[in-house]
């Protein structure tokens, strides 16, 4: 190895004297000149793309080279190995991924990579969020591979690459320092320009040799160069990628605006007649690239809270091995193995609690600022914060399948995804260039025709000043700072469309157990028929309900010492349980389900307390009738006042007897309050509601509620609810406080009135600003200031949502954006 003949086995290059670097390649040691060869001939190794040095012609001759094709060529990341780290199995062939997106510059960018990659063969969908650069895609393996995908991006002219918040956060502060030495070379450019120009405009009054003229615009094109070339060239990039697409991006009336006053002023320089328009060069690309710097700051502070949540999960746990206790890293920790938290570390994956006892902070995950208390058997989340004492923790779930995982996935996917407004504005604003460029050519013939002196300034200022930079901006940049708000406080939105439709509901419909109550529900009698043993009861009970993800199923697992095992269980939502233990076949649940069983209908005795009741029988008859009660939330009666108070009425579908049902209406003065129906009687009510003219937010808890949640338009879950529940609703409430409810209403409502307004404005502006450029009366100078405030008007009055405090139980007043139902509403009963 010390042979200073000895090439490289990697690039070529001589191998240093002393070195000691080696790769196994073929099954023989191969010397390495550096450490980053030996880096890189071994991911390709491990990656088992050995091909890559038996089919290569020659060794690399630079550092370009180090990476074959298809590693550069994103080969490598259809390695099921690398996939394993960030890629998502989502069924039969298909997976999930999230992609970082290098190149986003506006909302443009991310409707074109959305309509690229969502019209490959083999691609479900394809969402970007503008806050944070983030995609989410989801493909069919079978038809299409990940790196045809990361191809096809890079083949419209963006850079795409697999998830990785340190790389992210890296990408962040490169995107910051260049877009800040671009604005340094335009503002410097723009102020000595301007000092040129007026001189040369007092000159015009006072007189000035044509020497000392000529000289300074000279100086002021040379000055004006390294603008042009370096500082607008992100401009020129992203407009000649439209031109190439056959699309009018933002960027082509820009960069006709810049390219076009440059080398206008750079002719008439070379002449010596006409104006020059340097000063209104240098001006506007400071101005668009400032604006654009502050945007860009208000988009990630916007996607704040999606990078907080990346964040959380620590990078190191403490794993509690045979032998003692071990460091290693997060990512090595698989389920089963047990890890120590000591108080004030994270808790790295989702687990449960096998030893001690202490509290654990939740606040970035729900948004509820008191500690939570954890003993043995209760389950942690990954990502909160052990608070007292130590504690240890069998895990259960890790990587991309843990809670905040999932969290963060929805939040990606409901910040991707576009509202009605949001898609309408887009549309808008791809013809509005197009208009932009129709009515530029019209101004200039015009002023050609009757003041060619003029005609070029005008033109210009008109192209400046209608940059639709505004128009682009307004919908997302308030839609990121929303749904960011929003999960601060433990309400997170993961659909796009459900921000804008909360906003327009006008009926508020809850589920009752789970919901409105704890859903931990207790057994507070057993009645046994006949002479069957009451703990016999109970363990058939058990046996059948461990089967059911019902809140009432919890009740008898607790209760039962020993339950036997059931067999050939089959769950009715909204029904019951039926199964057979020991070879028989029984029922539990509502009476008319388990009387279809026992052949004789239950009958609940007068005087009995309005409870849920639960029966149990078989086909020799009725078996048991056990009483349940469950305990309101405490914060539902003010959550319920806040709604109405906002002029939402308010409603309550129920499975549960009707007595118990209209007992928690009186409680919480509800007027409209059914009990007793099925999943199906329920989304027969909403629909009926519907065809009436009612925008329904429907809230609910449990597997029985997964169909009414659908057919609602916007349809909300508790944060304890079942995962189907969760899955199916547009917006989970983390916490399981339904304090947070009127909030996020509030928050919806102020949503859609800020993106009202931004659009306003943006349509305001132009249609004023439009007509004065085209009538001389705006100077170029002053159209760049115009264009860049008037973006930054739409940025900063987005943040306000981010800001925006909701206001408290009780107090909120906020009828805005209400339309009543246009007929009578459905009442219980006549919906069959």
């Amino acid at each position: 190895m010390g042979n200073r003949d000895t090439s490289c086995y990697h690039c070529g290059l001589p191998v240093p004297p002393g070195t000691h670097y080696e790769v196994e390649i073929d099954g023989a040691a191969r010397p390495m000149c550096c450490p980053g060869c030996r880096a890189v001939a071994q991911a390709i190794i491990d990656n088992n793309l050995t091909a890559f040095y038996r089919h290569r012609t020659h060794a690399a001759r630079n550092p370009g080279e180090l990476i074959p094709a298809a590693l550069s060529d994103a080969q490598l990341y259809d390695n099921p190995a690398v996939q394993k780290s960030f890629v998502r199995d989502a069924g039969a062939q298909v997976r999930e991924a999230p992609l970082i997106l290098e190149g986003i510059v506006c909302a443009a960018c991310v409707w074109l990579n959305e309509r690229h990659v969502s019209a490959l063969q083999g691609v479900e969908s394809f969402s970007v969020n503008y806050a944070t650069h983030r995609a989410q895609v989801r493909w069919d393996d079978s038809r299409i591979h990940l790196s045809d995908i990361i191809r096809a991006i890079a083949a419209i002219g963006y850079i795409a690459h697999p998830f990785d918040p340190g790389r992210q956060e890296e990408l962040f502060r490169r995107e910051r320092k260049r877009a800040l030495r671009r604005i340094a070379v335009a503002g410097l450019g723009a102020m000595q320009v301007m000092m040129l120009a007026v001189a040369m405009y007092a000159g015009d009054y006072h007189g000035m040799e044509e020497g000392l003229r000529g000289f300074m615009r000279w100086v002021s094109a040379l000055i004006a160069l390294p603008v042009v070339v370096y500082s607008a060239r992100p401009f020129f990039a992203a407009a000649l990628g439209d031109l190439k697409r056959r699309r009018l991006g933002i960027d082509v009336p820009v960069s006709l605006a810049i390219g076009g006053a440059f080398f206008a002023s750079l002719l008439a320089t070379l002449s010596g007649a006409g104006e020059v328009y340097f000063d209104s060069v240098t001006m506007f690309t400071f101005f668009l690239l400032s604006g654009r710097y502050l945007e860009m700051g208000a988009r990630h502070r916007a996607g704040e809270a999606a990078e907080e949540l990346v964040h959380l999960l620590p990078a190191v746990a403490t794993r509690i091995a045979s032998d003692g206790h071990e460091v290693v890293a997060v990512a090595d920790l698989r389920p089963g193995e047990q890890v120590l938290i000591k108080p004030g570390e994270t808790v790295p994956a989702d687990g449960r609690v096998v030893a001690g006892a202490s509290s654990v902070n939740e606040s970035l995950l729900t948004g509820e600022s008191l500690p939570l208390a954890k003993v043995e058997g209760d389950a942690v989340v990954g990502g909160t914060v052990n608070v007292e004492s130590p504690l240890t923790v069998r895990v259960e779930r890790v990587g991309p399948e843990t809670v905040l995982a999932a969290i963060v996935r929805l939040l990606d996917r409901a910040q991707g995804e576009k509202p009605r407004v949001a898609r309408l504005a887009d549309r808008v604003a791809g013809w509005f260039v197009g208009a932009i460029l129709l009515i530029a050519s019209g101004v200039a013939w015009w002023w050609w025709l009757y003041d060619p002196a003029h005609a070029f300034a005008v033109t210009l200022s008109v192209l400046v000043v209608t940059c639709p930079c505004a128009l682009s901006l307004a919908t997302p940049a308030a839609i990121a700072a929303a749904t960011g708000a929003l999960t601060r406080r433990g309400v997170l939105a993961t659909r796009g469309h459900a921000l804008e439709t909360l906003a327009r509901a006008t009926h508020v419909i809850f589920d009752k157990t789970g919901t409105l109550t704890h859903g931990r529900p207790e057994l507070a009698q057993t009645e046994v028929c006949g002479d069957v043993p009451q703990e016999s009861a109970l363990a058939v009970a058990a046996a059948l309900e461990v089967h059911s993800e019902h809140p009432i199923a919890g009740v008898f697992a607790r209760v039962a010492d020993e339950a036997p095992a059931a067999e050939q269980v089959t769950a009715s939502p909204g029904r019951g349980v039926e199964g057979s233990v020991e070879g028989t076949l029984y029922r539990i649940g509502a009476p008319q389900f388990v009387a279809e069983l026992a052949g004789e209908t239950p009958a609940v005795p007068r005087g009995t307390p309005p409870r849920t009741q639960v029966w149990l029988g078989s086909a020799a008859g009725l078996l048991a009738r056990f009483e349940l009660r469950d305990h309101l939330r405490s914060e539902a009666p003010a959550a319920v006042r806040d709604l109405q108070a906002m002029g939402l009425k308010v409603q309550i579908l129920s499975g549960d007897v009707a007595a118990m049902v209209d007992e928690v209406a009186r409680e919480l003065a509800v007027d409209v309050a059914c009990g007793g129906y099925t999943p199906e009687r329920k989304l027969a009510h909403v629909r009926a509601l519907q065809a009436k003219g009612a925008v329904v937010a429907m809230v609910g808890d449990g597997v029985n509620d997964a169909p009414v949640l659908a057919g609602a338009q916007v349809s909300i879950a508790m944060g304890s609810g079942t995962q189907l529940a969760q899955a199916t609703a547009d917006m989970i409430l983390l916490s399981g406080s339904l304090a947070r409810l009127p909030g996020a209403v509030h928050t919806a409502r102020a949503t859609l009135r800020v993106i009202r307004q931004n659009l306003g404005w943006a349509v305001l502006y132009n249609l004023t600003a439009l007509p004065l450029a085209a009538a001389g009366l705006v100077a170029p100078w002053m159209a760049a200031i115009g264009m860049s405030a008037s973006s930054l008007l739409v940025v900063l009055n987005a943040l306000r949502l981010a800001r925006r405090d909701p206001p408290r139980l009780g107090s909120n007043r906020d009828n805005t954006s209400l339309r009543p139902a246009s007929q009578p509403e459905p009442a219980c009963g006549e919906v069959e």
